[in-house]
């Protein structure tokens, strides 16, 4: 059995790290801070952060094959130039829906970027229910919607045979599952216990097992989707985990974001690792590359 290690890489904090991806061409890790409206990369070489500053709360970043990345932040998809800091607004979405913003996202083995919305909260715990959706960008700049009357869109990824997709909605506490080509319907694949609280972002690995980041759980869980059963736990040293990603130069290494939003002065206290980027080796399993948006 692997001996697992935790260790903390990126001690700038975030507010809401979220939505973490490993680009092999730049040996680096990019990330958003969705609360502070930045997109970060940080350098595994050289240790260094660099961040780009956006208009609107970002959700998701992704990789382009072109280079460069396409976001979703506020209600629109766009495509950052990291050397030049630039934005340009591909899609404007969800006009009508003023309190809404896009969440996590990721590109389809075929290229395609799905992004799923949420609306904020009114106030602290509050939030309109069924007001998000889930929509993919097509390399053509077309957008569908793919799912709708959804609360919290969040963690999505598909199984190594491209035929099944996964998709977290966190105000319903589990893992759903999808036919992949026609969506003819959708099960329950995991039920969170109560101490895993609600799952955020999500991965899968090498060997086709998923791994669910536990917003205030604390934690990130490993399921079989094959049983529906989570055969792993590996506890962090902050409560709330909100997504991770794998990576390294062989993808041995899995990222877990983190953030310090959400918590009182006294919980601060108790976490003083709240809101930093951890790195977790020894779990004895790989995860894959991520696939890049084609346009």
């Amino acid at each position: 059995m692997c001996s697992i290690k935790i260790e903390s890489v990126v001690k700038e904090k975030n507010r809401m790290g979220e939505c973490p991806v490993w680009e092999e061409r730049e040996n680096a890790l990019v990330y958003v801070d969705i609360n502070s409206q930045k997109v970060c990369r940080w350098n595994s070489v050289t240790n260094e952060v660099h961040s780009v500053s956006v208009d609107a709360r970002v959700g998701s970043v992704a990789l382009r094959k072109c280079g460069g990345y396409v976001i979703a932040l506020g209600t629109r998809f766009a495509f950052l130039n990291w050397e030049m800091e630039s934005v340009t607004t591909i899609a404007e979405l969800e006009q009508d829906k003023p309190n809404n913003r896009f969440n996590d996202g990721k590109v389809d083995p075929k290229g395609r970027f799905f992004a799923g919305t949420m609306a904020e909260e009114t106030e602290p715990g509050v939030r309109a229910r069924c007001q998000g959706a889930l929509y993919t960008l097509f390399p053509d700049y077309s957008v569908v919607k793919q799912l709708d009357q959804v609360d919290i869109s969040n963690g999505l990824d598909w199984s190594l045979d491209h035929r099944t997709f996964f998709h977290i909605d966190s105000l319903a506490y589990a893992v759903h599952a999808f036919d992949y080509d026609v969506h003819t319907g959708k099960i329950v694949l995991y039920q969170l216990e109560k101490e895993e609280q609600m799952p955020d972002g999500m991965c899968i690995d090498a060997e086709g097992k998923l791994w669910v980041a536990c917003i205030d759980g604390g934690r990130v869980i490993r399921i079989d989707p094959e049983t529906g059963k989570r055969i792993q736990t590996v506890k962090l040293p902050a409560s709330r985990i909100t997504s991770c990603c794998f990576g390294g130069k062989d993808y041995s290494e899995m990222y877990v974001t983190s953030a310090y939003d959400g918590l009182d002065k006294a919980a601060l206290a108790k976490e003083p690792r709240a809101g930093e980027i951890f790195k977790i080796t020894g779990l004895g399993v790989k995860g894959i590359p991520q696939y890049s948006y084609v346009a």
